[in-house]
C-alpha cells in the first residue's frame, strides 16, 4: 500500500506546535508544584495510591547519578541533534505519522526537564505512586516513558524492517559498486 506523502513544512510546523504545546503543559503543571507543593506535607488524592509530594531531583530516573548536570547537559544536546536528523530522515508520509507523534512527544519531554536543568539544575518532581512507592516524577517524564513505549509497541508491531530503509539509504547507494 503506497503511503500519501505529505508535505514536510507541514509536518514540522504541527510538530513543533505539539511539542510547544506539550513543553507549557509541563512546565504549568510544575510551577502548580513550586507554588502548592514546596515546604508543604504531601496531597493524598487517593490514600495509599497516588500523592503529590515536591521533590528537586538533581538526578535523573530514580535518583540516579545526582548532580551529574553536564552530563545531562551534554546527553540532552546529543539526543536533540539525533532528533533533527531523524525528523529529517524520516519519509514524510502517512505511515510515518504514528512515529512523528512519538518523536514529538519524547523531544517534549527530554526540552521540559533540559529547561529545569538549564535554569535550576534540577527538576521539579511532583508525582508519587505511593502504592508501588514508585519514584517521583512530572509531566515531562510522563511523555519520555509513554513515548518510548509506545515506539517499542510501534517497531514491534507496526512498522516493518522495510520501513526503515531510509536509514540505510545512503550506505546502500555506496555499497552498490559491489
Amino acid at each position: 500500500m503506497k503511503s500519501k506523502k505529505l508535505s514536510p513544512l507541514a509536518v514540522y510546523l504541527v510538530c513543533a506546535a505539539v511539542m510547544i504545546l506539550l513543553f507549557a503543559a509541563d512546565q504549568y503543571t510544575k510551577s502548580l508544584a513550586v507554588q502548592h507543593l514546596k515546604e508543604q506535607p504531601s496531597i493524598k488524592l487517593i490514600p495509599g495510591v497516588l500523592e503529590l509530594y515536591y521533590l528537586e531531583n538533581r538526578g535523573m530516573a530514580f535518583g540516579l547519578l545526582q548532580d551529574q548536570y553536564w552530563l545531562f547537559a551534554v546527553m540532552t544536546v546529543l539526543f536533540l541533534i539525533v532528533i533533527v536528523i531523524a525528523f529529517h530522515k524520516i519519509p514524510k508520509t502517512n505511515r510515518f505519522i504514528p512515529l512523528f507523534a512519538v518523536l514529538t512527544v519524547l523531544t517534549a519531554g527530554a526540552v521540559g526537564n533540559f529547561y529545569d536543568r538549564f535554569l535550576n539544575h534540577y527538576v521539579v518532581d511532583f508525582i508519587y505512586v505511593s502504592l508501588i512507592k514508585f519514584p517521583i516524577f512530572n509531566v515531562a517524564d510522563i511523555y519520555v516513558t509513554v513515548s518510548v513505549a509506545a515506539f517499542l509497541l510501534l517497531y514491534l508491531l507496526y512498522y516493518k524492517d522495510e520501513d526503515f530503509a531510509f536509514l540505510h539509504k545512503d550506505a546502500k547507494k555506496e555499497g552498490s559498486d559491489d
